[in-house]
């Protein structure tokens, strides 16, 4: 990385203490005045030491008295300035952190499915949560140790310099070969440290599989075998927890044992230095009380090297994942809809995905006219779920153009465009909360007598007023708690509540019982009522009735027409329901 480019990362990073530089500052302020405190303390004691003795009783007692006056008082400046800056220099770190997330989070929210395709939700999470986290301890930790530290280490050194410059250069010696041996053993303990977190991470991941295939494990009755897997993923994690306490035991013991080697050192000098006179018992005294002033800051600035390569590498991570441009957004020219009439055509369109040249749909014309209702088969990998996918624009065409009512959808503004389509899929998503919350995620400002009607339409308003809360009951996450054909009467039901002139259905009964599968497509057929739809068929006993079939193979679309005109063709479709699809 080049010298500019380090530095225009520095600055980007810094620009998050933008809204919060009042609080910044007086972090600061608080951190300089602590600081000070600690110094100015010892010196007072130096004082008493030297000048009470020389005083009268009445004297001694008045000046003793002003000082201790002087002592609470600087310690309660003390308490405040620490009270500020963890109670406060915490809070700016969080409301960082707080802005950082949004904005990652906003981004994830534009990036396209192609992104996803590639990603696994546990990476993203991390980003999230523990890179976040680390950036916004170095961003409040980060220039509040540095100045605690500077100002303690030089502020220490220039007073025990004056009280007695052979003590501190004995002193300086040791601090150098101590912040040597910190950072060799900080080095080593943070390989150690990201090996613990590889292993958690290979915990978690097993234990989150495991978990989420319980009903699997259960069915193969493969306990035993789970918890051998995750024995020895534990085992493993022992082995490197082992391995970097060996190297913190180094750390800290070296640690204390050159503090204890200061002050051993500066007893020793002093005692050969009071012998020949050149040293008083008040300074010796002065001098020891310093030791930690001066040894803290090397334990600290040490600590900052550790915390500044994990807040650092995190906000590298950050800045790459928002450095990802959202492959589908608004054209600088898109128009607004509120409401299409649903005509649909396909112009000359091709498409491949990002990591593949292979072409999925090749130059496919097709037009939809608004209520049609439109049947898409074809073998497995044909497209049948890509070409639906390109309607919403989850991905952009290649080349060509899909129109909806006559324009473009790339120059339809996308909130507009999603808004105009209904997706009702196989795989139905849930969310952890009640069966209003789930249903009302169709029109987020639907009353709860619209969300009760959309219910009622799906069929799905009886089994609900059954459930422990009716309405207000939690399904759990996913919808456990809810059977195939109801979570997918929950979905249709959504989809009624948005009321979108355009419908999807991705198989929908594929994976229902038989009495399951003829509630829904009673309900998806009462939604389909007037609306262009798109029937995604994995079973062609479902679209046996379709006024129109599209057969879609790897050279496009192959044949078109009803059921029974397909059959008369004996071609692709009829070989299909021969092979009993």
């Amino acid at each position: 990385m080049t010298k500019e480019k380090k530095q225009n990362k520095l600055k980007l990073l810094a620009g998050y203490y933008k809204p919060y530089k009042g609080l910044f500052l007086a972090d600061l302020f608080f951190a300089v005045l602590g600081a000070a405190v600690t110094l100015v303390i010892p010196l007072l004691v130096r004082y008493i030491m030297n000048s009470v003795g020389e005083m009268s009783l009445s004297e001694a007692k008045i000046a003793i008295l002003k000082i201790g006056l002087i002592m609470i008082g600087l310690i309660l400046v003390q308490l405040g300035s620490r009270f500020f800056i963890t109670y406060y220099g915490h809070m700016m770190g969080a409301y960082i952190e707080h802005d950082m997330r949004n904005e990652i989070f906003s981004h994830y929210q534009k990036l396209s499915f192609a992104f996803y395709d590639n990603q696994k939700v546990g990476h993203l999470l991390s980003r999230i949560t523990n890179d976040l986290f680390d950036i916004s301890e170095l961003l409040h930790h980060g220039p509040e140790d540095i100045v605690i530290s500077v100002i303690k280490l030089i502020g220490a050194m220039i007073i025990l310099l004056n009280v007695n410059w052979k003590m501190s250069l004995i002193c300086l010696a040791i601090v150098v070969v101590m912040l040597f041996y910190a950072l060799v053993y900080n080095r080593r303990m943070k390989h150690a440290f990201k090996e613990n977190r590889a292993r958690i991470a290979d915990i978690n991941s097993q234990i989150e599989d495991s978990l989420a295939g319980i009903r699997v494990v259960k069915s193969f009755g493969n306990e035993q075998r789970e918890m051998e897997k995750f024995a020895k993923g534990n085992d493993r994690f022992v082995a490197a927890k082992r391995l970097s306490y060996r190297y913190m035991a180094g750390y800290h013991s070296g640690m204390d044992a050159f503090t204890t080697l200061i002050t051993v050192a500066s007893l020793i000098a002093g005692a050969f230095f009071l012998t020949d006179g050149s040293l008083e018992v008040t300074d010796l005294v002065t001098f020891l009380l310093y030791i930690n002033n001066f040894t803290e800051p090397v334990t600290k600035l040490v600590n900052f090297t550790e915390q500044f390569q994990n807040g650092y590498s995190g906000y590298d991570r950050f800045l790459e994942m928002m450095a990802i441009a959202p492959d589908i957004e608004d054209a600088p020219d898109a128009v607004s809809i509120e409401k299409a009439k649903g005509e649909i055509e396909f112009k000359e369109v091709s498409f491949r995905y990002e990591d593949n040249n292979e072409e999925v749909l090749s130059h496919v014309n097709l037009e939809v006219k608004p209520g049609d209702y439109v049947a898409l088969v074809g073998t497995s990998g044909a497209g049948k779920t890509t070409l639906c996918s390109l309607i919403p624009r989850f991905y952009d065409v290649s080349s060509g153009e899909i129109l909806l009512d006559g324009t473009d959808i790339r120059k339809i503004r996308l909130d507009d465009l999603r808004r105009q389509i209904g997706i009702v899929q196989q795989d139905v998503y849930l969310f952890a909360g009640t069966i209003m919350e789930n249903i009302r995620y169709g029109k987020p400002d639907a009353t709860d007598e619209e969300v009760i009607r959309a219910a009622k339409a799906a069929n799905a308003h009886d089994f609900i007023m059954e459930m422990p809360e009716d309405y207000d009951t939690d399904i759990g996450q996913r919808g456990v708690k809810l059977s195939g054909g109801q979570k997918q009467r929950l979905s249709i039901a959504r989809a009624f509540l948005k009321n979108p002139p355009i419908l999807i259905f991705d198989e929908a009964t594929s994976a229902l019982d038989n009495e399951s599968e003829k509630v829904v497509q009673e309900s998806l057929e009462k939604l389909a009522k007037d609306r262009t739809t798109f029937v995604i068929a994995h079973r062609l006993s479902t679209i046996r009735n379709a006024r129109r079939i599209l057969v879609l193979t790897a050279e496009g679309i192959a044949e078109e027409g009803t059921h029974e005109e397909l059959m008369e063709k004996d071609g692709v479709y009829a070989g299909l329901i021969k092979a009993g699809l």
